[in-house]
């Protein structure tokens, strides 16, 4: 059987993750993934093989760590596979790609079996790519100038998302509480944003009996 541990930047990530994998990809937690927040995005270190300061907890900060503990795991009834889901906020996806793939390279010890999944700008890109589920979520939301976004554009996607909530962007921000109400409505079987489309498709693969 093949473990899948996700890793993923924080708390507000975690319900968006459950439900692209239970609902869209028919996993079940516990049983077949868990999900792993962390304080932030981070940095990675200019070195992956020394270890993090202990206050550094952020995703980035941890990557490099986790993925060589993951790999040095002894072989019993399952193997481990990782996601790792991370936001692209302000870094060029293609950079960003290339430097995780950069510091897997370089590690002593690693799964066999990882993918590295980019939220274009971030999770909320993919709230914003679908109106619908929004106005599901929030009835009383006005979502028009949501459906003039173009899907991962780089819009500062949560305050566009507070906008149409009726928010004051700089005073109520409650990402846990909107990825909780949201993501059980997102239309996971065609989904209009491209990064989150890529992560659907990505996942069946990295879990597929060799």
């Amino acid at each position: 059987m093949i473990y899948l541990e996700v890793l993923c930047e924080g708390s507000s990530d975690v319900p968006v993750l459950r439900e692209i994998l239970t609902r869209g990809l028919g996993l079940s937690e516990d049983e077949h993934f868990r999900i792993h927040p962390h304080q932030g995005k981070g940095k990675l270190p200019e070195n992956p093989l020394k270890l993090p300061k202990e206050w550094r907890n952020a995703l980035l900060d941890q990557l490099p760590i986790k993925l060589r503990n993951y790999g040095r795991q002894a072989a019993g009834d399952y193997e481990t596979a990782v996601l790792v889901v991370i936001d692209a906020d302000d870094d060029d996806c293609k950079e960003l790609k290339t430097s995780l793939l950069d510091m897997l390279a370089k590690l002593d010890s690693r799964p066999k079996r990882v993918l590295f999944r980019i939220a274009v700008e971030e999770t909320e890109s993919w709230f914003i790519a679908d109106p619908a589920a929004v106005k599901r979520a929030y009835g009383n939301c006005n979502t028009g100038n949501l459906n003039k976004i173009e899907p991962d554009s780089i819009c500062g996607a949560w305050e566009r998302l507070a906008e149409a909530l009726g928010l004051d962007p700089r005073l109520d921000a409650d990402k846990n509480e909107w990825a909780a109400q949201i993501a059980p409505h997102l239309d996971l079987a065609s989904p209009k944003s491209p990064s989150l489309h890529a992560l659907l498709k990505g996942v069946p693969p990295l879990l597929a009996e060799a």
